[in-house]
């Protein structure tokens, strides 16, 4: 395969045996590193010639420096800040000016009367608000916005003037200087002949510019098409087909050149991929067949996906250029940089300024980030998380800076002091700013490598920021610094440093101008992504844009054709993916410009692809018992087995293992919001305290109204002691604690109607008392302790009741029992819990039977149905509630089974395979 730069060298070595004095101009920079070293490869000696891309040679002839566009977004803030009497905030600025700037700079491009579009648009806005009724009314944000749209005449002089007195420009700007200043340009440099290779789509301004130069009978120009595209009506061939009709210069000279390699045989393959993944994870197969990767490029249509694509490449590819720039977004240290925003736009919003308290999840977002670790010594890094431990253990929803100080008392003076330099009130942004600098000046003397690369960009970034802010004093509050600083960060990217003529070339579609490989593969021709959709971020309207002849989202589909095509057109092997779901905006529907190709050509293959699907069998969990587990057991034996700790074996027995083998418990968070478990705490603890002065007495009606009146100072009482350092007054934890209030006065209510009736006797005969009994089994050769706390034991008239409460749901279907057999149904988990209350009272009080006893459930969100007690009876029976020697004598041999099945050493811990959770 013979490219495009080489034909082209090859046909200007035929007229031209010097380039001492030649320039070459190419549309990327890319494009001269290939230029240069296919023509080391024709000369053996010689001067090689001045190569510029076309940006540099209009800065050469504008005589302009570019501007950095966080410099001009400051600049053009001076401006507006001199013209406007109520100007916007330097944040809600800095979201509308880049759009503004960019408008400007598609104005000056193509080299429009600035006043006249502006006066344009501004009587558009004015015919708009014009009504002949006079019915039409205008909203404020109607007025802002056309208002808006007629300052923008105001804005554009004063900046265009103040860009020109400094010497530098955004890139239309040097455009119209370029043009106004060519001729003086030209003049210098008669001597000088200038080859244009490989453009296609000219703006007013670069058809303005090549027209002049190639009008000094000194200059060529090839471009890079096939004759396939040319010659016919093709969307790929529109611009060169104008510049032929239009242009003097081809009056007088014939068009350099037009290849015919579109129609050589050639291997495509348009493969349907599901999701973006598949085809990266794709690309990656295809590149593992080919061992030598230098004529093979990569080029991803959608450049959001580098970091998938670099995370798919396969194991054989030794080399790789990436003319891409990583974003920074996606950069692990750009969180760290956020979260220390966050400490105090978090501080600002939650009013601890005053105080300088932090937020506790953004304190252990910045201690626990991974840029942090290298920071820390091993000794400091146990402390900081016994910290993080202390943070949710005692609960503190907000951190002091004495706190964070104490947690690294044991760490370097430099390190105590960065850490709380970081936490200290800043004075000013640039003081803000200084911390940030500071932590990145520490951090890059322990990172290597990439991660050395990704600080230096940030400290580039901040230190620009801070020279401004400097200068300018922009950023008021944090508060517009964050903002803006989240702006800068989702446009900016890490460029990659590599070898561009070695290995896989891994590119973007405008990268690929000029160049040729034989191997390609183009990922994401999805319609929405190639070409891009039709919406505009534009102030100017698309009619508006028509009339004055700037470029439209249909030029830029002329322009993704042409790209498309080109790319295609001399390689030999090329495999076109697209994502056929239709789950996201651009994907299911392939490019119109894959539908054109296989149109054009018959010998395209067709194929959709999808993962490999392997089924496996799901095997369920299972933890075998070795002598340490059954050691374990045999203490927990003897210490005692809780009715809840049986239930949550019968639940899932992996979880039993867990908690009473291994005694994992669960990492205490902070509580910002009353959990459920400690509201149940704190409506338990109450009763109980309620309660416990008339145990062994008969209740009366006056202690109830009594206990009424104590009960809220009760409940505020245990959550403090619960809910530690939390706050109780306003938001979900004033509605909790109001939750935790109403069941204690709604359980009491219900005592009242209870006791209301003067048949009703009520002794209270035990609150929260520990139970525990012994029991052998069978295969055991040592006993089981069982033990258990029981709510409540009172007497109704006569009739013994075992009482456990729930905060949460419990209906009378729950508490069902007609036979044992099926005990290890979740459905009879909470009956299964009383009844072994039921078991351990009669044990231990040696309960005469003759006496009826029932056991149940008080549910505090189904309070109207009272007390629900164990029914033995089979559903659409008369309720059997009364508990009986004989029924307890049956449910303990049931339960006897479970219980031996944990102590046997053959069986294991297996999860249960209609585990829901």
């Amino acid at each position: 395969m013979q490219s495009f730069i080489s034909e082209t060298l090859d046909s200007i070595l035929k007229t031209t045996t010097s380039f001492e004095n030649a320039v070459f101009i190419l549309p990327s920079q890319r494009a001269k590193v290939f230029l240069k070293q296919t023509l080391k490869d024709k000369i053996s000696v010689g001067f090689l010639p001045e190569t510029l891309n076309i940006e540099q040679f209009v800065q050469q002839v504008s005589e302009l420096e570019k501007a950095d566009s966080i410099q001009l977004l400051f600049h053009f803030y001076t401006i507006y800040k001199s013209l406007e009497k109520d100007p916007d905030s330097f944040d809600t600025f800095s979201s509308w000016a880049f759009t503004v700037l960019q408008d400007f700079n598609e104005i000056d491009q193509n080299l429009l009367k600035t006043k006249e579009i502006f006066i344009y648009l501004r009587d558009i806005q004015r015919l708009k608000k014009w009504s002949v009724s006079g019915t039409f009314t205008e909203t404020e944000l109607m007025k802002d916005h056309y208002s808006f749209l007629e300052k923008l005449n105001h804005f554009y002089p004063p900046l265009y003037a103040f860009l020109i007195e400094k010497k530098i420009g955004y890139q239309g700007l040097m455009y119209r200087e370029a043009c106004k200043k060519v001729d003086e340009y030209l003049e210098k440099n008669k001597r000088k002949k200038f080859f244009f290779i490989g453009f296609n789509a000219l703006n007013k301004a670069e058809e303005f510019l090549f027209q002049k130069v190639l009008d000094t009978n000194n200059a060529d120009i090839y471009w890079d098409l096939d004759a396939a595209f040319f010659n016919s009506n093709h969307q790929a061939g529109t611009f060169i087909r104008k510049y032929t009709k239009e242009w003097k210069y081809y009056q007088r000279n014939a068009l350099k050149t037009l290849s015919n390699s579109f129609s050589q045989p050639k291997k495509i393959e348009v493969i349907g991929a599901s999701k973006n993944t598949t085809q990266l994870k794709y690309a990656g197969e295809i590149l593992e067949n080919f061992t030598d990767f230098k004529n093979t490029a990569l080029i991803l249509a959608d450049e959001t996906l580098l970091p998938i694509t670099l995370n798919s490449l396969p194991k054989n590819i030794n080399a790789i250029n990436i003319t891409m720039g990583y974003p920074l977004k996606d950069i692990p240290t750009t969180s760290l940089f956020f979260s220390i925003f966050q400490l105090f736009v978090s501080q600002e919003k939650l009013q601890k300024t005053a105080v300088n308290e932090f937020y506790h999840k953004d304190v252990v977002r910045f201690l626990k980030h991974q840029s942090m670790h290298p920071l820390f010594s091993k000794n400091t890094q146990s402390f900081v998380t016994s910290f993080i431990t202390e943070i949710g253990e005692e609960n503190y929803i907000f951190i002091r800076k004495k706190q964070l100080e104490v947690a690294v008392i044991k760490e370097s003076a430099e390190v105590r002091e960065l850490i709380s330099s970081i936490f200290s009130p800043y004075t000013s942004i640039n003081d803000f700013l200084e911390r940030i600098l500071n932590l990145i000046r520490f951090l890059k003397e322990e990172v290597t490598g990439l991660e050395k690369e990704y600080l230096f960009r940030f400290y580039t970034v901040f230190t620009q920021l801070k020279t401004l802010q400097k200068e300018y004093e922009y950023f008021t509050d944090l508060k517009t610094l964050t903002l803006f600083f989240k702006q800068l960060i989702a446009s900016e990217t890490l460029s990659f440093q590599g070898e561009p003529l070695r290995g896989l070339q891994l590119m973007g579609m405008l990268e690929t101008r000029v160049l040729d490989f034989e191997n390609i593969i183009l990922t994401s021709t999805n319609e929405g992504v190639l070409p891009a959709g039709s919406q505009q971020n534009s102030f100017i309207p698309f009619d508006v844009k028509l009339a004055f002849g700037l470029p439209t989202y249909r030029e830029k589909d002329a322009i993704f054709s042409y790209h498309f095509f080109r790319l295609i057109q001399r390689a030999k092997n090329i495999f076109i993916l697209y994502n056929t779901e239709h789950d996201a905006f651009g994907s299911g529907e392939k490019s119109r410009f894959v539908t054109q190709l296989e149109m054009m050509r018959p010998d395209i293959i067709q194929k959709n692809i999808a993962p490999k699907v392997i089924p496996s069998k799901t095997e369920l969990k299972e933890v075998s018992k070795n002598e340490a587990t059954l050691e374990r057991l045999k203490e927990l034996a003897t210490k005692g087995i809780s009715p809840s700790a049986l239930t949550n074996y019968l639940h899932n027995p992996i979880s039993f293992y867990k908690q009473k083998v291994l005694k994992i418990k669960e990492f205490d968070e902070v509580e910002e919001t009353v959990a459920f478990n400690t509201l149940g705490t704190v409506v338990h603890e109450a009763l109980d305290e309620l309660y416990r002065p008339f145990v062994g007495k008969f209740l009366s009606l006056t202690n109830v109204v009594n206990m009424q009146k104590i009960a809220k100072d009760l409940v505020i009482k245990h959550f403090k002691l619960q809910f530690k350092n939390g706050d109780l007054k306003t938001g979900k934890n004033r509605l909790i604690f109001e939750v935790a209030n109403r069941f204690v006065a709604n359980f009491l209510s219900k005592e009242i109607d209870l006791l209301q009736d003067e048949k009703n006797q009520l002794k209270i005969i035990a609150t929260e008392e520990n139970l525990a009994t012994e029991i052998t089994i069978e295969g055991i050769d040592f006993p089981i302790k069982l033990h258990g706390q029981v709510d409540r034991v009172d007497e109704l008239n006569g009739v013994l009741r075992i009482i456990d409460y729930k905060t949460g749901m419990v209906a009378a279907t729950n508490l069902r029992v007609p036979e044992f057999e099926n005990v290890r149904d979740e459905k009879h988990l909470k009956a299964i819990q009383v009844l072994l209350y039921a078991y351990l009272f009669t044990k231990n009080k040696k309960h005469d039977f003759s006496q009826p006893l029932e056991a149940g459930i008080y549910s505090f969100k189904n309070l109207h149905s009272g007390f629900l007690a164990i029914d033995f009876a089979p559903a659409r029976k008369a309720p059997d509630t009364n508990i009986t020697s004989e029924k307890l004598d049956a449910f303990i041999e049931e339960l006897k089974k479970c219980i031996l099945e944990i102590f046997t050493p053959t069986t294991g811990f297996i999860e249960p395979s209609d585990l829901r959770y």
